[in-house]
């Protein structure tokens, strides 16, 4: 079943939510799952729960380095002197028994002694030479329980410590570590196929002739794809011929699980992905109302789900922040609850737009006089890709603004790695 759009007749647009809703809605998660060494997860999504065989950390241990004591033992009004009867390291335990009077000085996350129920940090103590050995002097004040991790507080045994469908990072894999885990079963990896489309495209290492440009888009998207972890199958640069778009469509859709292209589906008389996709294919939707990106396609050609991307530089990484890679997410089996983070800030320039669309213009986000503000960048047009590099952030204009002044608070998408510049 297609969406329905806010409008009438074929030149009608999805709005953005209604369009990634349906992806969302319409893609399932792809099956099978493999077993790989844990540094070989990095970047792969977890195709099952890992679980804690036992509580981490394992033992009651200290957060500093400095005396671990038994609370009853202290004066509560002033100084208490106590005997060192020995050391704690962290892998060489004290063996005995910290008794009443007695103190054993401890390292950080040296296993916590029996009979102490408290660690007093080493620079809060006056160390003096008695006559069996070291004495040393705590103030008063120190609460039981005082700089002591307890056993299970990471994670205690039995319990979930990351779900299915987590994306695993170097948090991740230092978890998974922690429990002892030396391989993890992942998701099989997403096959996505792309390729732009259109006969002023050449690659690089071709001459170009008068009227050609290289293809930037197949770059771009390599370097977005590859940071999803994808298997990426390249199939080029294909010209505008009905014949051979439709052999490369139907060729990727037997290798991947999903394909991008960019380009060949606006109104243009050269575009013929709309015509090959009502004989090879299923299209659910056509337009969305945004800028930039209006001319986006959806659906599916064979087993294979499609994103055909507009061709102007902009509009293809504009299209794939809020559209593919969610629904990519999603086919991969991961968790796709953390969309684009949209943040508030204060505009620092004005911001003109049509009332009725929604817009993503690039932006600078940086901090002035301890608050955020954002301004955008000079050409905010769809084929300057140049702008994306000057840009940290996309500025989200809903479609009800109809412009922005100074001062005014408007929504951010950041991008990773925020650059220092203003």
């Amino acid at each position: 079943m297609t969406p329905k759009s806010s409008g009438d007749g074929e030149n009608a647009a999805l709005s953005v939510s209604q369009a990634l809703d349906y992806m969302l809605s319409a893609v399932a998660p792809i099956s099978g799952s493999e077993c790989v060494p844990l540094r070989a997860a990095l970047g792969r999504i977890l195709a099952a729960d890992v679980t804690s065989p036992y509580d981490v950390p394992a033992h009651d241990n200290s957060a500093m380095d400095g005396y671990a004591l038994c609370a009853d033992s202290l004066d509560a009004a002033g100084d208490t002197a106590l005997v060192v009867v020995g050391t704690a390291f962290a892998g060489r335990p004290f063996s005995g028994l910290v008794g009443k009077g007695q103190a054993v000085r401890i390292m950080t996350g040296a296993v916590l002694p029996a009979g102490a129920n408290v660690v007093v940090e080493q620079e809060l103590v006056r160390v003096e030479l008695g006559e069996g050995g070291d004495v040393v002097v705590i103030p008063p004040g120190q609460a039981r329980g005082k700089n002591i991790r307890h056993a299970g507080e990471d994670l205690a045994r039995g319990v979930v410590a990351l779900r299915a469908g987590k994306r695993i990072g170097a948090a991740e894999l230092g978890v998974i570590a922690s429990l002892g885990v030396a391989e993890v079963e992942v998701k099989r990896r997403l096959r996505v196929a792309y390729f732009s489309t259109g006969d002023e495209l050449a690659s690089i290492g071709q001459t170009l002739v008068p009227g050609q440009i290289y293809d930037s888009n197949r770059y771009t998207l390599f370097g977005l794809l590859s940071r999803l972890g994808v298997d990426i199958i390249d199939k080029g640069v294909v010209p505008d011929q009905p014949e051979k778009l439709e052999q490369t469509l139907n060729e990727a859709a037997t290798q991947a699980d999903a394909i991008i292209t960019s380009g060949g589906v606006s109104v243009g008389e050269a575009d013929f992905v709309k015509e090959i996709l009502a004989k090879s294919g299923e299209v659910k939707f056509w337009k969305v109302n945004v800028k930039p990106g209006r001319p986006m396609a959806f659906g599916r050609v064979g087993k294979a789900w499609l994103f055909g991307l507009p061709g102007n530089p902009v509009s293809v990484m504009v299209s794939f922040s809020q559209f593919a890679r969610p629904a990519l997410l999603k086919l991969a089996g991961g968790d796709v609850s953390p969309l684009p983070l949209e943040v508030k800030v204060r505009a620092a320039c004005s911001i003109r737009k049509p009332h009725g669309r929604r817009e993503y213009q690039r932006g600078v986000l940086c901090a002035v006089d301890g608050q955020w503000e954002v301004r955008t960048t000079d050409n905010q047009g769809s084929g300057v890709l140049r702008s994306m590099t000057e840009a940290n952030c996309f500025i989200v204009l809903p479609e009800d603004c109809a412009s922005v002044s100074p001062g005014d608070i408007v929504s951010v998408q950041p991008f990773e790695g925020l650059s220092p510049g203003c």
